[in-house]
Parts: C-alpha cells; structure tokens; sequence
C-alpha cells in the first residue's frame, strides 16, 4: 500500500474519531472566548426589590426569608454604616439601609455549558489522557493533511501560501497586536 494512501486512510478515520471532543473544544473555545468578565458556565439573573429602610441584619434576614420567592439567605454581614452584604444561595446582594433598596445577583449554572468547559480546562478527573490524545491526533491531522493533497493544489502548489499564511497569522498577531 502506498504511503500516501495508508496517510489518507489514518487521517480519515482519526478526523472521524475525534468529532465528539473536537465539538467540546470547539463550543467551549467560542464561549470562553467571549467571557466579558462574566463565566460562561452560569446565567446571572440581576434583580431589585425594595425593603424597609433601616433594617438591622436581624430585621433584614427576617424580611428577606420572608419571601419565599427570594433565593435562601444564608448569611448576612454588615459592609459599612449604610449597606448589609447578604450572601445567598447562588448569589450576593447588598441592602442599602438608607433607602431600603436591595439589589441582587443570582447565578444559576448552564449544565451543557459547564461540562464541556470543565473538560476544555481539563478539570475532570481522569481527562488528560483523553486531552493528550486529542491534542496528538490534531497535531497528526495537521502534518498529515499537508501531504494529502498533492499537484497545484497541495504543498507543492497553492497550499504552500495557505499554509504560510496559516502560520503567520499567529506570529504576526503576537508581534503586532499582542
């Protein structure tokens, strides 16, 4: 069998192979890709609601569970004469005591988007094998489909500029813009 073929053949059924993690690293590249400082994983609910002004911490955690609508508090510290933290189950809020304004954040976990994140940062357990032959397959997949394709529109031909520029994207983006 000729190498050429036996590379086609390799580089065919490993592409195949590695779909399912190639989708994980992909999906979760473009969403830690556009953080804008918040994490991606989680849905952040920001809300207001208005309480009586002047409530000591005794007097706001009771309002507060009173609201069975409210997410659960589970404690409450005073930041400075005027404002109350309240740290809650899935989130924080911060009471103005002066204006009985309360204004909170809930966050609440997006499953999908925490998993594949969680393998993309390699965070569970057991997954760095699986990372390792995932990061050695696409190095393969790489080299080998640079000498897949041959004639003018290969290496020999046109690909040789595709692949120059494909590597000086990069360096230039460090150089320059980095």
């Amino acid at each position: 069998m000729k190498f050429t073929r036996l590379l086609r053949i390799v580089h065919r059924d490993l592409g195949f192979a590695v779909v399912g993690v190639s989708l994980v690293y992909g999906i979760s590249g473009i969403y830690l890709n556009h953080l804008d400082g918040k994490d991606p994983a989680y849905r952040t609910e920001e809300r207001s609601l208005q309480l009586s002004a002047g409530l000591d911490e005794k007097q706001l955690a009771d309002a507060w569970n009173a609201d069975a609508e409210l997410p659960p508090l589970k404690r409450v510290f005073r930041i400075d004469e005027d404002h109350f933290r309240l740290m809650l189950d899935g989130g924080v809020a911060v009471y103005n005591s002066a204006d009985g304004r309360a204004d909170y954040e809930r966050h609440t976990r997006r499953e999908f988007v925490y998993w594949i994140n969680r393998l993309h940062y390699n965070k569970v357990k057991g997954w760095s094998p699986v990372a390792d032959f995932f990061a050695g397959s696409v190095l393969f997949l790489a080299v080998s489909g640079m000498f897949i394709v041959r004639g003018k529109a290969g290496l020999a031909g046109r690909g040789k500029w595709y692949l120059l520029g494909g590597l000086l994207v990069p360096v230039l983006w460090v150089l320059i813009g980095g």
